[in-house]
């Protein structure tokens, strides 16, 4: 069964939702943090096709999502548009596959809505305690420099900035569909995010009182080379999710899912398929 591509209105936003078919109340949700999109997940949707519904929206302001002036581009926000998404398709059990901003987006739905939450993989983002900014964030929370800095970015610039810290080089197809994206609207919804969102880990305390006590099956998967979100966060995820299991890939960036996708595949999908079979179970 090929995959669809459905077109929610979710609180008034369009929003492009890739799915793998059904209408289960028990699914895998894919969230791409900044920059992505629905898109990024496609092959890891297919892998999950065969055991389970899996779904993988465009977030508000990313991809070909609906961008208003005027949406909440917080982590309140988002976690609010995740709600929104997960009641519009009536789920039930959601299995969380979270990268980078998606990683607070979800978590954040994730602590307000704990009866829902089957499992949680964590790909390069997690519960950031004592997390700083990076020189990008930086740049984009500067009034003004912010601003130029993303309407100076050109394809050429963005293929050699993401050069830095992605030793496997990222895929051609990948980089194209990121700066193709990256349009007006998309510049604006990250400068807002960002500036919307002083401290990463103000929210450490609160995730972890919400998600501790669920005993979570986990699974964090963490490009070692990452210069934006160091691994050695990978590790404090132990705190909150003591069963988590953690895999390093050496070699990989930001986007492992990108430039090693065998290894997250086979990271990821033997946990899916262990997770959802015991809430087929249970």
């Amino acid at each position: 069964m090929p995959i669809i591509e459905q077109q929610l209105e979710l609180s008034g936003v369009r929003t492009p939702v890739l799915d793998t078919g059904g209408d289960a109340s028990e699914a895998v949700l894919f969230v791409h943090g900044n920059p992505g999109c629905g898109h990024d997940w496609v092959s890891l949707l297919e892998e999950v096709q065969p055991f389970a519904r899996a779904l993988a929206p465009d977030m508000p302001g990313f991809g070909q999502a609906a961008k208003p002036e005027d949406f909440n581009y917080t982590v309140a926000g988002y976690a609010a548009h995740i709600a929104a998404l997960v009641d519009s398709l009536s789920l039930e059990k959601v299995h969380l596959v979270l990268h980078d901003f998606g990683g607070p987006w979800g978590l954040a739905w994730a602590a307000a809505n704990t009866g829902k939450v089957a499992s949680l993989t964590l790909i390069n983002t997690g519960i950031m305690r004592g997390y700083r900014w990076h020189y990008l964030a930086r740049i984009w929370r500067m009034p003004i420099i912010g601003e130029i800095f993303q309407a100076t970015t050109t394809r050429f610039g963005m293929r050699l900035l993401l050069r830095h810290g992605n030793p496997r080089g990222l895929p051609r197809e990948f980089l194209d569909r990121m700066y193709e994206n990256n349009d007006r609207g998309t510049r604006r919804a990250v400068l807002k995010l960002y500036r919307a969102t002083n401290d990463l880990g103000a929210t450490a305390q609160e995730f972890s009182d919400a998600l501790g006590p669920l005993d979570l099956d986990a699974l964090v998967i963490w490009g070692k080379a990452d210069p934006y979100l160091p691994h050695r966060f990978a590790e404090q995820q132990r705190d909150v999710f003591p069963r988590v299991r953690i895999t390093y890939l050496e070699d990989s960036g930001h986007w492992p899912f990108a430039d090693n996708p065998k290894a997250v595949s086979a990271a990821l999908i033997p946990f899916l398929t262990d997770c959802v079979s015991a809430a087929t179970v249970d």
